[in-house]
């Protein structure tokens, strides 16, 4: 095991420098305009970069740093191509007219500024265990968006309630979220461990929408049968949609019983979809081109996790996560945990997530569902905090701002520490876990 304390060098320095300052960019990106995973990316590879010089002016063994470079490669593969293959399903999905038809359904009622509000907040909780936090949360808020363009005070708790219902949403499912796919794939917990934070998770975000849905203005938006043309579902779209869940289907039981990693059973269900498509194309005029469909991937939200992992990575293996450890011993893991979700509001819960799994602090599997919980939901609280609100203030510019967020952020400080009281009683008072 590597045991160097590099962290008083002149390449801890730097590369801690270089860490600060890419964050900085990464947290600004809106104001310079300058995407998200350039500077993740820059910061991850370069700080590597640095410790590789190091090692040669020192002649030090470079197999220790081999080795946990070839390890990290292994945990963002894992991570990295889960994402795409879940991607690649949401934008063929996209692209047969799935989330138009469900767009269409929801303005065609009727219903009300305050059902649609209801409606969107509880397809985005239910949705993203399935589909990710952020692609939930992005699709919805484009429905929200297209639903009403100007009016505010509809707009801005819509938004706010999607963006809670998705990270709480994603906070009980090992893939509803980046975090909980990392303690996941890292073995803190089973997949039925984490579906024990159903109502810590639900009974939160219940308590934030009930505080924010007193803002939506009464009333309907406005709806004309006559322009309005229903969308068209093209060819294979609900097929598409169960070979969707047949894959998670796969990635979980691959997991869970041939310990699989998850990216394994979600690579198959590519390949089956792939099969289908090519059998469509064969049958059927209105077949798709799949590699059509996957330059549409957000490749920006990709590279963007595998440079913040590797930074993380490279601070792990100069020595600077010990500081978290130590932490954890000095005031023990459950303020500590509490203290995370906090922490991943400001910082991005991905990078915190990161770093608290490769310090790795001796907790039991009760603590480890805590800082999943808190690290998922605990985003929710400033705007920029997680994924799906970074996502959402991208689709939805100057409606959806970090000061629109904070007028409401006491709403979802309400739900968060209702969520963390639900735990404590159910997992320390109770046990029931």
């Amino acid at each position: 095991m590597h045991e160097l304390d590099l962290t008083t060098t002149w390449v801890g320095i730097l590369s801690f420098a270089v860490f600060l300052i890419a964050y900085y960019f990464i947290a600004t990106e809106e104001k310079y305009e300058i995407n998200k995973a350039k500077p993740a990316l820059f910061a991850g590879t370069f700080m590597f970069m640095l410790v590789g010089i190091y090692y040669a002016m020192h002649g030090l063994d470079p197999n220790a740093l081999h080795n946990e470079l070839e390890k990290l490669i292994l945990e963002i593969a894992e991570i990295f191509f889960f994402l795409f293959v879940a991607m690649t399903y949401i934008e063929t999905l996209i692209e047969r007219g799935v989330f138009e038809l469900m767009k269409y359904k929801l303005i065609s009622k009727g219903y009300s500024y305050k059902k649609i509000f209801w409606l969107t907040g509880t397809l985005a909780f239910f949705i993203s265990p399935v589909a990710d936090n952020l692609t939930t949360a992005l699709i919805l808020s484009t429905v929200l968006y297209t639903i009403d363009k100007e009016k505010r005070s509809f707009l801005v708790p819509g938004a706010i309630n999607i963006v809670v219902a998705a990270n709480a949403g994603g906070a009980w499912s090992p893939f509803g979220d980046i975090t909980t796919l990392m303690a996941w794939t890292a073995g803190k917990g089973e997949f039925v461990d984490f579906l024990f934070l159903f109502p810590a998770s639900v009974i939160g975000w219940f308590i934030t929408a009930f505080l924010l849905s007193l803002s939506v203005p009464k009333g309907e938006p406005e709806f004309d049968a006559q322009t309005e043309i229903k969308p068209r579902l093209r060819k294979g779209g609900m097929v598409i949609v169960y070979l969707g869940i047949l894959t998670i289907v796969i990635a979980v039981l691959g997991h869970q019983f041939f310990h699989f990693p998850a990216m394994w059973g979600m690579m198959f269900g590519l390949a089956i979809l792939k099969l289908y498509s090519f059998n469509l194309n064969r049958k059927s005029t209105e077949g798709f081109d799949i590699f059509v469909n996957m330059k549409k991937v957000e490749n920006d939200t990709l590279l963007f996790f595998f440079g913040i992992l590797s930074a993380v990575g490279a601070l792990h293996f100069l020595g600077f996560l010990h500081y978290i450890h130590n932490l954890y011993g000095a005031i023990g893991s459950t303020a500590s945990n509490v203290g995370v979700g906090f922490l991943s509001a400001i910082v991005d819960n991905v990078p915190v997530m990161s770093a608290i799994l490769k310090s790795s602090p001796t907790m039991g599997i009760d603590q480890w569902m805590l800082v999943t919980m808190t690290a998922g939901i605990g985003g929710s609280l400033i705007s920029f905090g997680s994924a799906a609100g970074v996502g959402v203030m991208g689709r939805m510019k100057g409606i959806y701002t970090f000061g629109a967020h904070m007028k409401h952020a006491w709403t979802i400080l309400v739900g968060y520490l209702a969520s963390i009281a639900i735990w404590y009683v159910q997992f320390e008072i109770i046990g029931i876990y």
